[in-house]
């Protein structure tokens, strides 16, 4: 006997002890597949038969299947199960979870058992325990199936038992290696033309044929599937013609459909039930007696061997007519059925006569796409990775498509209304931008999806741990301090400096860093100068309208800046608000709004002076450190040089030296420090240009964001900064000498160094990717990260052996974690989603890590 077993089921082992279960338990399933009593027993006593903790065992085994059941793992319960209220908790337990409980039956006779139970000394118990056992199962035979046990195999003798095979059969629910591309269509409600229009505009062919009866031929355009989500009939005008050509391209394997609520209250009258003719179906009734007999033979055979909901490329994907929690899917119960067919409602009416709904894809979590209808909505909208495509075309809406996985919408408006909705869901005459079904969800924020310890997946570096220590960290800052949570698309990652250089007098030089990325295949570099300011990221929509309708706020300013860690940048809202309107004409002036076809972007600069957003930290330890050592060096040297003894000489040039090295780290600082008075005082150096609408720009060169940015500077030269560059080929020394020379200059005109980067935006090399930006510091600027004397030999000595290794592990995994939150953004992901990036890369700055790199 072959005994096939649902992919995703609770098993019973049925039988007496001595039966032969535990045999065939171990020789047809995984070891973890089984949960014996016996087991339970002995992980409680360390005795497989003491009876006296069989309680606490089966507590024990049943808390164990819950948690397999919850993660839909095929679950085998090894016990005697003879008695019904044995049965009866754990049929529940797997309801409860949306299994499968089936049974395997172990109906050997009673002497068989007896002998086995005879040569095994820990089965020293008598024989009425058997015959007990015996009697228990004969009585519950022919009530299993009444009990709640989908399938019954049963087992009579020893050769069937030995003979016996399992095979795994997956639910009818799974799908997974279908894998499209996919055109999901919605609610048709027997609007044929329609459907005709949408299928040719999606590149299917359609031929009616009349040979000895009306056919519809499809042929859809290579590799793709069509999936059909339900609510075929009813209500349109012809709803024969949507069943012939859905029917013919589920029968020919060219699509997939699930049922509708009205597909089963049709098959329900199919079958003869007493059903009510309303909702529209009393115009399919009268259209279907039309045809033959047999097309509505094959019309109840059709409707009635629907599947509740199909879980499709590789789990990634979930169909259904009303929707489907993640808890659900892929699952078989009623309980899932009737959530496929009718969403999540309250079981109340409302003033149309029409359930009350919940919105469960308010709170859906899933990592599954899930398409579905069955509430016509006035335009299809993505909320939390899932999206209604029902547009109501038999309301006069329109009949939408999904193409998957291109996330394309394609619609075809209805050629007239054909039946007047009890709701009206159309859209009325509006002046301003609508917000998003996302955008309204995203102003209430869940606590749950930023706490505790969590592992992020990025398209760049794979997973990224978050120790629950850092996330709280990361909350606090957030929660406290920073802007409107629906601007907080991005935050910036911490870079690395380059290798400790070896050369007289210096602690960083580019030439290590050209070697980094020589080293890992990188065959050209940018070099660009690193301002000395502050780390901003600015957000410019074109207008208020632009603002509201893709970020969800409307605002005059159109647009934010914020520093690298959420916090506003400016107090003064309206120096911010002058800023932006110079960022917004600048980019109306340099084509970007035009060239890159969005109204929004987001960059990514260095905003000056310094003191804007530093000015506590210089006054509080820069110029107090300044000012106490030139006096007490002044004073100790005024000393020192009074008494002139052979024996001072030596103290008196260190504090010379200490006097020189303080004159210098004040001067540092105050290069990068001066008034604001107004926005002609600021300057703004963007270097990345990092999104715009439905874009990341980390495919572009280095050399792309440089020449557009450079348009910006020159639109307002006053106030944006274009960043200097230079390009360098590592296989020419020449380059490289220029590129040295070049940083030479610069770092000593006072400026801070330069960033050097790979031609690509994002580079990799073997296994992981290469560092996306090394700085080079220059010897005057370090003195105000390390102290103003660490150039004296010993302590340079001493700073070379600083280690990078953390640094530059911290920076990779933030770079990664940043770009996946603008992918996630671009792509429309609800901002939980893109919030999971930005509180991971402020969760990691709280790492242990030296802050002087």
């Amino acid at each position: 006997m072959n005994i096939p077993v649902p992919e995703f089921s609770m098993v019973l082992l049925i039988g007496a002890s001595g039966s032969g279960k535990s045999t065939f338990a171990a020789k047809h399933f995984k070891p973890t597949e089984v949960l014996s009593s016996d087991w339970s027993r002995a992980a409680i006593s360390d005795d497989a038969n003491d009876q006296a903790v069989t309680k606490d065992a089966f507590e024990l085994l049943h808390f164990i299947a819950a948690k397999r059941l919850s993660a839909m793992k095929l679950t085998v319960v090894d016990a005697t199960n003879v008695q019904p209220e044995s049965r009866k908790s754990l049929i529940e337990l797997a309801r409860a979870h949306d299994a499968l409980p089936v049974a395997i039956v172990f109906d050997l006779p009673e002497r068989v058992c007896q002998e086995r139970n005879r040569a095994r000394p820990d089965r020293d118990f008598g024989p009425h325990v058997v015959r007990q056992q015996t009697q228990q199962l004969r009585r519950s035979l022919r009530s299993l199936q009444r009990e709640g046990l989908r399938y019954v195999w049963t087992l009579s003798s020893v050769e069937e038992v030995d003979a016996a095979t399992v095979t795994r059969q997956r639910l009818w629910t799974d799908k997974r290696d279908v894998h499209g591309p996919f055109d999901i269509i919605g609610d048709i409600h027997g609007c044929y033309d329609e459907l005709s229009q949408l299928l040719e505009r999606l590149g299917y062919e359609i031929e009616a044929r009349q040979d000895g009866g009306r056919t519809i031929v499809v042929t859809p355009p290579p590799g793709r599937q069509a999936v059909f989500l339900g609510d075929l009939v009813d209500r349109g005008p012809n709803t024969a013609d949507v069943l012939r050509l859905v029917m013919g391209m589920v029968g020919s394997g060219k699509a997939i459909c699930v049922p509708g609520n009205h597909e089963a209250k049709l098959s329900r009258k199919l079958k003869g039930k007493d059903v009510q003719l309303t909702h529209g179906l009393a115009q399919t009734i009268e259209q279907l007696e039309r045809e033959t007999p047999e097309f509505r033979d094959a019309v109840a055979k059709f409707v009635d061997g629907l599947i509740s909901h199909f879980v499709l490329d590789a789990g990634k994907l979930v169909v259904a007519h009303g929707g489907m929690k993640s808890e659900y899917a892929g699952r078989a119960s009623g309980r899932v059925r009737e959530f496929a067919l009718y969403g999540d409602t309250t079981g109340e009416t409302d003033e149309f006569g029409l359930p009350v709904r919940l919105n469960w894809a308010a709170e859906y979590r899933g990592h599954a796409t899930v398409v579905y209808g069955h509430t016509p909505v006035r335009e299809a909208e993505w909320l939390n990775n899932t999206i209604n495509i029902d547009t109501g075309c038999v309301f006069g809406g329109a009949l939408t498509a999904l193409r998957y996985p291109e996330r394309e919408l394609v619609s075809v408006p209805a050629a007239h209304t054909y039946y007047e909705p009890a709701r009206p869901f159309l859209p009325q005459e509006e002046h301003a931008p609508r917000l998003t079904a996302q955008q309204t969800h995203d102003e209430l924020l869940d606590l749950e999806d930023v706490l505790g310890k969590r592992i992020v997946a990025t398209r760049l570096a794979g997973r990224v741990t978050i120790r629950e220590e850092n996330a709280s960290a990361a909350l606090e800052a957030m929660s406290r301090f920073a802007v409107d949570p629906r601007w907080l698309v991005y935050l910036p990652p911490t870079m690395s400096p380059s290798e400790t250089s070896r050369l007289p007098g210096l602690l960083e030089h580019p030439a290590e860093a050209f070697g980094y990325y020589r080293g890992r295949g990188v065959a050209r570099v940018v070099c660009e100068e690193k301002h000395m300011g502050s780390r901003a990221i600015v957000v410019a929509c074109r207008d208020a309208d632009a603002s509201e309708r893709r970020f969800g706020i409307r605002t005059e300013s159109a647009g934010i800046v914020y520093t690298r860690t959420g916090r506003p940048f400016f107090n003064d809202a309206a120096l911010q608000d002058t800023l932006l309107d110079r960022v917004r004409r600048a980019a109306d002036a340099g084509g970007i709004w035009d060239e890159l076809k969005t109204d929004w972007v987001v960059l990514d600069c260095e905003l000056m002076p310094w003191s804007l957003k530093a000015r506590e930290l210089i006054q509080q330890q820069y110029a107090p450190v300044g000012a106490a050592a030139r006096t007490a060096l002044a004073e100790e040297l005024a000393a020192l040089e009074a008494r002139q003894g052979p024996e001072l000489a030596g103290l008196a040039e260190k504090r010379r030296a200490q006097l020189v090295d303080i004159e210098a780290f004040s001067a540092v600082y105050r290069r990068y420090t001066w008034d604001v008075q107004g926005v002609g005082d600021i300057r703004l150096a963007p270097f990345h240009l990092l999104a715009s609408q439905n874009r990341v720009h980390s495919a572009e060169m280095h050399s792309w964001h440089l020449e557009r940015l450079g348009r910006l500077a020159a639109a307002d030269s006053e106030v944006i900064v274009a960043t200097p560059s230079v390009e360098v080929d590592l296989a020419d020394p020449e380059s490289e000498a220029r590129a040295v020379e070049w940083w030479s200059g610069l770092t000593e005109r006072g400026g801070e160094g330069m960033v050097i980067k790979p031609m690509e935006f994002v580079a990799r090399w073997k296994n992981g990717l290469v560092q996306p930006a090394l700085k080079v510091r220059g010897r005057e600027y370090l003195r105000l990260i390390y102290g103003p004397d660490y150039a004296q030999p010993l302590h340079l000595e001493r700073l070379r052996e600083r280690g990078l290794s953390t640094k530059r592990s911290l920076a990779m995994r933030e770079f990664a974690l940043g770009l996946e939150g603008l992918e996630r953004f671009v792509h429309e992901e609800p901002l939980r989603r893109v919030h999971e990036c930005v509180f991971a890369v402020l969760a990691l700055e709280s790492e242990p890590v030296d802050p002087r790199l």
